[in-house]
């Protein structure tokens, strides 16, 4: 029987290290002579959970290792080192290569950031959202008519255009069909990335309706990937922040926009343009350059060198995710966790 307290997905010590070079040879090593490989550090120790029902965002900068993050839940990707587990159950030491074939992939399925090149041109809408039906959970020819049918109301696509091929389709209708294709195999987990950021802005709105009342519909989670804020506030019940590999502020996503604790997270949080009257936004514009990714120290904070509030406590010591309020961590050492939390530790 399924524990709806425990977390959806475990997320635990997770790792991936992309060596740049060849491994040197066995006469070289012999000889003593082999340097050591470099490695890039894409995702380096992260730890979270994602709770049945829930909306996680995901948010920080191109290159920060959003993407190979996906990869590896999705497990397109194998870990360096680390734990992924599903409901309970292991998942991240089965091979990248077999899991297509694994009864846990139907259970983790993927919405792709541009609908029109993550749909095959040759497919018709039906094929598109009946091609993981063929191939995760084969269905009679015409059970499979009917639930293509389902899916297509359930999403908004009218039956009509079914038979359209995706340059026959407007943007909106072809996210559509990428959200019954990634729904058809009822899965638990759904990871969204940038789902809107190739429509206007009128048809963001409602796919975002649409994403919502799918996850209240079917009872899935969402691992929601993005670089527009405004939407990740409206859509998320929580948020993490990740920089050059590594989470650095995770919490509720009403307490990181409000009182976000880490100088990145400000940073992203300053360059959201503020409309209303009356309202006034000072930037915080970072100097410096991104640490190297590759082989970076263990012993200094990623961000030091563009923070602007960074010390010498920096340059010699990692900080650590902590509590500053309730369910609210971040990773730095001059933010200060509230009083009343403190209290309640000590």
């Amino acid at each position: 029987m399924t524990n709806s307290t425990a977390p959806l997905l475990d997320i635990a010590a997770l790792y991936k290290l992309f060596p740049l070079g060849h491994k040197p040879s066995l006469f070289a090593r012999a000889r003593g002579a082999a340097k050591p490989v470099p490695h890039l550090h894409a995702v380096d120790n992260v730890n979270f959970q994602i709770m049945r029902g829930e909306t996680m965002g995901l948010v920080g900068e191109s290159g920060c290792g959003k993407s190979t993050l996906v990869r590896l839940i999705t497990r397109l990707l194998d870990p360096s080192d680390g734990r992924i587990r599903l409901n309970g159950e292991e998942i991240g030491h089965m091979p990248a290569k077999g899991f297509g074939s694994s009864p846990y992939r139907p259970r983790i399925q993927m919405v792709f950031q541009d609908a029109t090149d993550s749909l095959n041109p040759r497919y018709t809408a039906f094929d598109a959202i009946a091609d993981p039906i063929h191939r995760l959970k084969p269905l009679p020819k015409a059970k499979l008519k009917a639930r293509v049918e389902e899916l297509a109301d359930l999403c908004g696509l009218p039956q009509a255009l079914l038979s359209r091929f995706p340059h026959q389709l407007s943007g909106g209708q072809k996210a559509r069909v990428g959200i019954a294709r990634a729904i058809a195999v009822d899965p638990e987990l759904l990871i969204l990335d940038e789902p809107t950021a190739a429509l206007d802005v009128s048809v963001q709105v409602v796919i975002l309706q649409l994403l919502e009342s799918l996850k209240q519909r079917l009872g899935m989670s969402y691992l929601f990937v993005s670089h527009d804020l405004n939407v990740v506030r409206l859509l998320c019940d929580r948020v993490m922040v990740m920089y050059l590999g590594k989470i650095v502020e995770i919490g509720p996503a009403e307490a990181v926009f409000r009182q976000p604790r880490h100088p990145y997270t400000q940073a992203l949080l300053s360059a959201i343009p503020h409309f209303e009257p009356g309202v006034e936004s000072t930037r915080v514009r970072l100097g410096g350059e991104p640490r190297s990714p590759v082989d970076p120290s263990p012993n200094v904070c990623r961000f030091y060198g563009r923070c602007p509030k960074g010390e010498a406590a920096c340059e010699t010591t990692m900080p650590q995710l902590r509590p500053m309020a309730p369910q609210h961590q971040a990773a730095c050492h001059l933010a200060q966790p509230d009083p009343d939390l403190l209290r309640e530790v000590a």
